[in-house]
């Protein structure tokens, strides 16, 4: 009887331990680990969360209320992280997680507010394009709105 009890103690264990990897391994994860890594200006990591054909791009406008799209290489953004000063205090925060997975396939939408230095810099929203590589979530495309107007 001790031998059935041991066992069945040790494959709750192991279910319980695979399911910790399994939920770890979620595009929220993945959005939350690449903001840790922006603000902690890993560009190591921020690198191995995306695919090496990334795409990142902004929409604004500008002083006349015309929209604007600008395309930045994921290298570039990766090399003005890393040239940022370490004095520089900024943080992107996040107010809500919107996530459609659908396979291989998952959007992660999050709306944000920037602080540079303390002082608010602009607001938008974030769309993540992930897809799932052998149960790894990878960022294939990235494009954010910047606002100054109408923020959370």
């Amino acid at each position: 009887m001790k031998k059935l009890l041991m066992v069945a103690v040790f494959l709750t264990n192991l279910a319980v331990f695979s399911q910790t990897d399994k939920d770890e391994a979620t595009p929220k994860k993945l959005v939350q680990d690449f903001f840790e890594a922006f603000h902690d200006q890993d560009t190591v990591k921020l690198k191995s969360f995306a695919v090496d054909s990334m795409q990142l791009q902004s929409i604004s406008k500008d002083a006349e209320g015309n929209t604007q799209v600008s395309t930045t290489e994921y290298s570039k953004f990766l090399k003005n992280i890393a040239s940022i000063p370490a004095e520089t205090n900024f943080e992107e925060k996040l107010h809500e997680f919107r996530i459609e997975e659908n396979g291989l396939l998952a959007t992660v939408t999050t709306p944000y507010s920037f602080y540079f230095n303390g002082n608010f810099s602009h607001c938008g929203v974030n769309s993540f394009q992930l897809v799932n590589f052998s149960g790894e979530w990878k960022i294939v495309y990235l494009v954010d709105t910047r606002t100054k107007e109408d923020c959370y």
